[in-house]
């Protein structure tokens, strides 16, 4: 199930998983969220994908960083200290048997809360912050990792901040899912997306890396959200002496490059094998192979 660098096995598990909402776990059958919710009536919220290592989310502070800077640009009180809500992430693993095992993902989500009425000025809220913790098991399909992924380079672009900041992971996510929809309909698994100026900047729902001549290449980040999988990689590549850049670089570049890849909080690092039809490699390349290896021992020793 799943698509590109979101494809992943079946648990027949997830079917019974308990659900926390507000305070309380539910049946997963049974968890709701009203519809004058402000993340259903308008896509008003934060949120934070969440993977799972040996019973640790992995990377969690710097989830938590991202999550509570999203929620105060736009103006709401998650009512939760981090630690009540470290403590809650850990009681809905434990509540699911899931406390000491790999392969869990978990979806944080976020919303300003209940409206009075159906309208988006956040005075009309009259509810605490609504926060969800949906645990799966969810384990990325390893033939992805290896096969790679095919990319279109759709001409849905992200835009400037002030029309729609991307550093907010926000659930409104309608330019993403326009792209998405383009680059499928194209035969790919998933979209390439440019920033105003027409230099690359992300994919639709991953980070976007290219190697030259032995560099790493990703766009200058303004134009895309600040990924934790992504920052992690910049950081390793650095650590091990790998040249590593955020720069501007254009179409003509990555079809020419010789490795590609995609990051992620669920998948991690993912080769890239072709962009608009231009072949960039028939398999996994050297260099995503190393970055794999190094980021599987960073998790490990988070």
């Amino acid at each position: 199930m799943g698509k590109g660098a979101h494809s992943y096995l079946d648990d027949p598990r997830n079917a019974d998983v308990k659900v926390w909402i507000n305070g309380a776990l539910h049946p997963r059958a049974e968890a709701r969220v009203s519809v004058l919710d402000s993340g259903f009536v308008l896509g008003d919220g934060v949120w934070e994908g969440l993977r799972v290592h040996k019973g640790r989310i992995a990377f969690l502070d710097r989830h938590l960083n991202r999550l509570e800077e999203g929620a105060k640009a736009l103006d709401y009180d998650l009512g939760l200290t981090r630690e009540a809500l470290t403590a809650a992430l850990y009681e809905t693993l434990e509540a699911n048997g899931m406390r000491e095992g790999d392969g869990v993902h978990i979806r944080l989500m976020t919303t300003r809360g209940l409206k009075a009425t159906p309208y988006q000025d956040p005075r009309v809220t009259i509810s605490p912050a609504t926060i969800v913790i949906l645990p799966e098991w969810k384990t990325p399909d390893p033939a992805v990792a290896e096969k790679g992924l095919r990319l279109f380079t759709v001409h849905v672009r992200r835009g400037y901040p002030d029309v729609q900041d991307q550093k907010l992971n926000s659930h409104s996510k309608i330019n993403c899912i326009t792209a998405c929809i383009q680059a499928t309909k194209a035969g790919a698994d998933e979209a390439l997306m440019l920033d105003p100026h027409g230099f690359v900047a992300t994919c639709n729902s991953t980070h976007f890396f290219i190697v030259r001549k032995g560099e790493v290449w990703t766009s200058t980040g303004d134009y895309c959200l600040g990924g934790v999988t992504r920052g992690i990689i910049i950081e390793l590549c650095r650590d091990a002496g790998i040249p590593v850049f955020e720069k501007n670089f254009t179409l003509t570049q990555v079809y020419s490059a010789d490795e590609a890849f995609t990051t992620g909080t669920f998948a991690g690092l993912v080769p890239v094998i072709e962009v608009d039809g231009r072949e960039i490699s028939t398999a996994r390349g050297p260099m995503v192979e190393r970055l794999q290896q190094l980021y599987a021992e960073k998790i490990a020793a988070a």
